[in-house]
């Protein structure tokens, strides 16, 4: 049997379940990040809370409380669903702490400056603010991109069928082959995080152009 082949269809679900998760987990990072940053109080206390919480909590037993706890409540969500959202929000929460941070280290003379302009805190924050954040965000991002990539290793445990769990699949089948069976994952995690670790170096190069 070609174990490379076997494993392929759940590396094609890993792909997917990255990036779905990923663009889920970038959205939620701007969203706690300016949350975290806000000028009313409670829309501050409320994504500090959550974002803590997430960040403080095991990825593992949220992805369980969302797959065995919500349907004791009657919501039952797709499987892939799930999936979806333990790992956007988990590492969204670690994300917003990313943009905040960077947000925060832009120099107070920019947003003076865009006030002199007599520009909005939207248009400051739009025009002057994000742009110089983000590439300071990049870095960081790459980093969260590769440990979510990781992460859906995890979704194996419930029964999702990505290439950990046709790994594991297989293994129960082909005890003898266990050595093969994992090496050839190993592989096959290099292969898909290898290319987006490129991505974020040529991105970071890209937004980095002409920066004094």
């Amino acid at each position: 049997m070609d174990i490379f082949k076997t494993l392929l269809p759940g590396a094609v679900v890993t792909i997917q379940l990255t990036v779905f998760s990923a663009l889920l987990a970038l959205a939620l990072s701007f969203l706690g990040g300016l949350g975290r940053l806000s000028k009313v109080r409670p829309v501050r206390w409320v994504s500090g809370f959550t974002i803590e919480f997430f960040r403080g909590t095991s990825l593992l037993v949220q992805l369980f409380w969302l797959y065995f706890a919500l349907p004791l409540v009657g919501i039952r969500l797709p499987t892939g669903l799930v999936g979806i959202l333990a790992l956007g929000i988990n590492y969204g929460a670690y994300g917003a702490e990313v943009v905040r941070g960077a947000i925060q280290s832009i120099p107070k003379g920019q947003h003076e400056a865009g006030i002199a302009l007599n520009m909005t805190p939207f248009q400051r924050m739009r025009y002057i603010i994000l742009p110089q954040a983000f590439r300071t965000m990049i870095p960081s991002f790459g980093n969260l991109m590769i440990e979510l990539l990781k992460g859906t290793a995890l979704v194996a445990l419930i029964t999702i069928p990505d290439m950990t769990y046709e790994a594991y699949t297989l293994r129960n089948s082909m005890e003898e082959y266990t050595f093969q069976i994992f090496g050839i994952l190993l592989l096959l995690y290099f292969l898909i995080g290898y290319p987006l670790t490129l991505f974020m170096r040529w991105l970071e190069r890209k937004f980095s152009v002409g920066r004094v």
